[in-house]
């Protein structure tokens, strides 16, 4: 999966403006107050990642830009930017829905070239936020890839994610599927105030488990570790243990960093919120987007006997292993998902 070393997709047809992206209309809803919808035709649905990002997947798949999440560190927030839309406000509320994403990724996929190289989803914003209700796009999606025997990740803050695990379940037995959910902060009031449109870290625990229960592995992203207010040994003792008892398969740990325009959005939220923490922030990101490799070397002292001590260490080792040498079967055949 992604997430070591995270980077921002610019997809073909998005530069500059929604006319360049392919617009046909913009709507709003009365369920989805004070969000437009931008609905868009694009051209292609596999996004090449740059060689430079060091990612363990060459190719992604963005349904939506921005995301109604709202989350105030999301490093994806500069790419709003190039459809002439800002970072901030914009970024939670104009959003760009790829109508059409599902039948042009048939298409991409039934093409000679095609290797059947993994494809991350979730890599920029997040294919199940509420528009997903709305829109439905994951659905073809899913059985785009499976029934091409291409192997594919969704990492997610959504709990709509459970309406496919069906879906999902069927898939794997096509093709490698991993499910991965982020969840780092464990605090109700903070999350409610950093990632203000997710669902509550208890409604992603109970996603955790369904996920679990549904025969996937299910992998926890810890990401991102905010200095100062989420990165104490009782916030990480207490959000270990419940991600562990919730049933994860592992989980990655990742402090935050503030890369472009998200650093002036988050640092505008702190200067209210936390005005006492902003010389320390100052010196923190004084460098760049990124912590200084002292932070990063004590928050890996500081969470590893943690993980250790709540098993989700072996419970990694223990996937890979499964993984890495399944047991003997007949090779499932690639045909039609003919669930939902």
């Amino acid at each position: 999966m992604r997430w070591a070393a995270q980077t921002l997709d610019a997809d073909e047809g998005a530069l500059p403006g929604l006319d360049r992206a392919g617009l046909v209309r913009s709507v709003q809803t009365p369920e989805f107050d004070g969000i437009t919808f931008h609905e868009v035709l694009c051209k292609s649905a596999l996004n090449k990642t740059p060689e430079a990002s060091r990612l363990p997947f060459h190719y992604t798949i963005n349904t939506f830009r921005g995301c109604s999440h709202a989350c105030r560190y999301c490093f994806a927030r500069p790419t709003h930017e190039y459809l002439d839309l800002d970072a901030g406000h914009d970024f939670d509320t104009q959003l760009v829905v790829k109508t059409n994403v599902a039948a042009v990724l048939r298409r991409e996929l039934a093409r000679k070239s095609w290797k059947r190289e993994h494809v991350a989803l979730g890599t920029n914003t997040d294919p199940y936020q509420r528009a997903e209700g709305r829109y439905r796009l994951m659905p073809g999606i899913i059985r785009a890839l499976a029934e091409s025997g291409t192997p594919f990740s969704i990492l997610t803050k959504g709990t709509l994610l459970r309406r496919d695990l069906p879906l999902l379940t069927l898939a794997s037995q096509q093709v490698d599927v991993r499910v991965a959910v982020s969840l780092a902060i464990g605090d109700h009031d903070l999350q409610q105030q950093l990632e203000p449109g997710t669902p509550t870290p208890k409604a992603r625990l109970d996603l955790i488990r369904a996920v679990t229960d549904a025969g996937l592995p299910c992998h926890v992203m810890v990401a991102p570790v905010i200095p100062y207010l989420t990165d104490s040994v009782v916030h990480l003792d207490s959000l270990l243990d419940r991600i562990a008892q919730a049933g994860a398969t592992g989980v990655t740990v990742i402090p935050m960093h503030l890369r472009g325009s998200t650093r002036g959005w988050f640092l505008s939220w702190l200067a209210t919120e936390h005005p006492a923490l902003m010389r320390r922030y100052r010196r923190l990101y004084g460098r760049g987007a990124y912590l200084p490799p002292e932070y990063t070397r004590w928050l890996d002292a500081r969470v590893r006997p943690l993980i250790e001590q709540y098993g989700l260490a072996a419970r990694e080792a223990a996937h890979r292993a499964a993984h890495e040498n399944p047991p003997d079967r007949e090779p499932e055949p690639v045909g039609a998902l003919t669930l939902f």
